[in-house]
């Protein structure tokens, strides 16, 4: 009925907006705004084109020849219905010093999203029609941009995801369950995404972001209760007991695991970014309809085949298990013989992994970062050789002229003030809006888009403009592409740490309530935080430092992107807080059933770390399979993605978790008296169920023999 319904809306909605996101309250931004109402009819959000046109040795872009093949070639984009305007070469602007390159501009009334493909055909067929005349032609811009599309990446992910699921049940039929319940999930809660997205202004990032995690939840969440339904069937006739018991027991960890999460993404409408609230609101929904899933359709879709999913498991009902060694025991083995080395090797090595994070640099990788074959590379290389770094990534200056005496001389004055600023290489013509009391001109920066020294440059514009303003009673603002990547870094760095603060605090508390503990939550924070750091160390020694960039294809560093950080932040807190409920609560269980601390630790881990790693290396293979992508965003998710969940899943859950549960011993399980009294009570570990039926026999594995006492 669902799916259905969510069909239905999806079907008579809109779809997903393609306007360019809006970022209030920076200074880009506003300027952008003051542009769209005092140049009516100009898209200050419109996509744009450069075309680079270079001679051959023994020719110039201003021959006669030249001329009649550049003019040729605009005139097979100008004609189109989406361009608003085609600049061609000009002496004195976008001719360079010696002739042998030019680049014309081309400006349509579309953002990029909506370009149509026979508009960005047109940019190719001019290319094709210069080359034809003898000249080398490269075309670069944002409309070329296609924005986000599926991929047969997420397939891949899909089939990783089966065959983990099929080893780790050694049932099909368990394995098919469990992917299929989070596929219809993912279904669901994607093509609500997709009907609500025109109302509230969605892109279509949000959806993407939506499957993706819809569908990371959606396996981890089913398998869990899966597995523990397994672990519940003692006996041929106990199957609607035993599903009971799964949802009571696995479910409220599942209800709990996915509260963190949604926090998390939720967290994310603090930031002050529109489109990052709006991507939370929509991941969160898909993790709730995860929930829902895993608590309804996977037990009714378990009392189809009550057997099946057992696998081979079914011969065994009601015969006790023989301890049989494995992998997970013999890691906890040393784990537990040696907590405290365990302890500061697992910190200290995320911490030596973490040193790169302290030099993190925000920013957007422009064309720089695209591999070398491309055209808009080809395009941006040649037109730095030419004119400089700066000119693929002009300053834009809008003066409000309302109040000056004489606007004409006053915005002369201030484009006299810019130019004469050190860093800035040229001014261009000003061109006045219609009233005459509005002006825009660029400044191009000795330095590219995504150097240092360009933002420096901007903040020294800004500093030096309250003389400038109030000698000639106008004001302007500094905008264009540049400035806006400047903009959006700054703000994203400053909101990162106060949205760690608010993430982490509200999910301690969560976490408090859930294990009654105080030490467990904080053990749980503190481990978050070195893997998400740790994450983000290789990801500025990869993409900003170049360490291994050939052998991952990334063929130009620069900085990290900008909404990265608090991305990471969102994602990986969830799915680590997932692994630490599934992990814990199963030590916790131990413990409340009558176990000593140490004893529950070794039983929560052999019956919930086989869950644990299944679902980690699903998660690291379907990001990693991202990392491998062509285009340098996705990659940069993807490579962020697989190092935070195998780090925090692997290091901190599968081996900090248990070592420093070893260390505190009882102290563990410590909660005053006071705050006992005062927090909720619920029942995560399933300790009411056991008034129903005696469960399976307690473990009586020697603990000796994992921990050599």
């Amino acid at each position: 009925m669902a799916l259905s319904g969510s069909v239905l809306l999806a079907v008579k909605s809109e779809g997903p907006v393609t306007t360019r996101p809006t970022m209030p309250g920076i200074e880009s931004q506003q300027a952008f705004d003051l542009i769209k109402e005092r140049f009516p009819g100009v898209a200050a959000d419109g996509a744009s084109a450069t075309i680079v046109f270079v001679a051959p040795p023994w020719r110039s872009v201003t021959d006669a020849e030249s001329q009649r093949t550049i003019e040729a070639a605009l005139a097979s984009v100008s004609g189109g219905p989406q361009v608003s305007r085609v600049t061609p070469p000009s002496a004195g602007g976008s001719i360079s010093a010696d002739g042998s390159t030019g680049f014309a501009s081309v400006t349509y009334a579309v953002p990029s999203p909506d370009v149509t493909d026979e508009s960005r055909a047109a940019l190719g067929k001019a290319v094709e029609l210069a080359r034809a005349g003898g000249l080398t032609a490269e075309v670069s811009g944002s409309a070329l941009k296609t924005g986000t599309k599926m991929s047969a990446v997420e397939l891949i992910g899909v089939a990783i995801a089966a065959l983990v699921l099929l080893m780790t049940f050694g049932s099909l039929v368990a394995a098919g369950l469990s992917l299929m319940t989070a596929i219809i999930g993912v279904a669901i809660s994607f093509l609500c995404v997709w009907a609500a997205a025109g109302p509230m202004g969605m892109m279509i990032t949000s959806g993407m972001l939506a499957l993706m995690l819809g569908l990371a939840v959606g396996i981890d969440y089913a398998m869990f209760v899966v597995s523990r339904y397994r672990e519940e069937r003692h006996g041929p006739d106990d199957a609607e007991r035993a599903a009971g018991r799964a949802v009571g027991t696995a479910g409220s960890a599942v209800v709990f695991a996915g509260m963190t999460v949604v926090i998390a993404l939720a967290g994310l409408s603090v930031v002050g970014i529109p489109m990052l609230a709006k991507m939370g609101v929509a991941a969160a929904g898909a993790v709730l309809v995860a929930v829902l899933v895993a608590l309804t359709l996977v037990p009714a879709l378990l009392g189809f085949a009550p057997n099946r999913v057992l696998g081979r498991a079914r011969h065994h009902i009601g015969v006790p298990t023989p301890e049989r060694w494995s992998p997970a025991q013999a890691w906890m083995g040393l784990v537990l013989r040696r907590p405290l080395l365990i302890t500061l090797a697992g910190v200290g090595v995320l911490a030596v992994i973490a040193v790169p994070a302290l030099s993190l640099q925000l920013g957007t990788p422009g064309d720089a970062a695209l591999p070398a074959t491309a055209t808009q590379r080809q395009a941006h290389d040649l037109r730095a050789s030419a004119f400089g770094a700066g000119f693929n990534g002009p300053l834009t200056v809008v003066v409000d002229a309302r109040d000056a005496d004489d606007p004409k001389a006053a915005v002369t004055l201030v484009a006299e003030s810019v130019k004469a600023t050190s860093g800035v290489v040229s001014v261009s013509k000003v061109t006045f809006n219609q009233a005459g009391d509005t002006a825009i001109f660029s400044a191009v920066p000795s330095t590219g888009p995504t150097d240092e020294r360009t933002e420096d440059l901007v903040e020294s514009l800004r500093a030096d403009r309250p003389l400038v303003e109030a000698a000639n009673l106008v004001t302007y603002e500094i905008t264009g592409t540049t400035a806006l990547d400047i903009d959006m870094a700054q703000k994203t760095q400053a909101a990162l740490l106060p949205y760690i603060a608010i993430v982490v605090g509200l999910a301690l508390l969560l976490l408090l309530v859930v294990f009654r503990s105080v030490w467990v939550p904080v053990k749980a924070a503190l481990g978050f935080l070195l893997s998400l750091f740790a994450s983000l160390g290789v990801i500025v020694a990869v993409f900003q430092w170049g360490w291994a960039a050939d052998l991952l294809g990334v063929e130009q560093v620069g900085p990290v992107m900008s909404l990265m950080p608090i991305l990471l932040v969102g994602i990986v807190f969830g799915l680590a807080m997932d692994y630490e409920v599934f992990l814990v609560s199963r030590m916790r269980e131990a413990h409340t059933h009558g176990k000593p601390a140490h004893e529950a630790i070794v039983t929560g881990f052999r019956q919930s770390s086989k869950v644990v790693v299944a679902a980690a290396v699903i998660m690291v293979a379907v990001f990693g399979g991202f990392a491998a992508a062509h285009e340098p965003l996705i990659k940069m998710v993807g490579l962020g993605l697989a190092t935070a969940v195998f780090f925090d899943a692997f290091v901190v859950r599968l081996t900090l978790v248990p070592a420093v549960l070893r260390l505190l011993g009882e102290r563990a399980w410590w909660l005053p008296r006071w705050l006992d009294r005062v927090l909720p009570h619920v029942d995560v570990e399933g300790e009411a169920l056991n008034d129903e039926q005696p469960g399976p026999e307690p473990d009586r594995t020697p603990v000796h023999a994992l921990s050599g006492r």
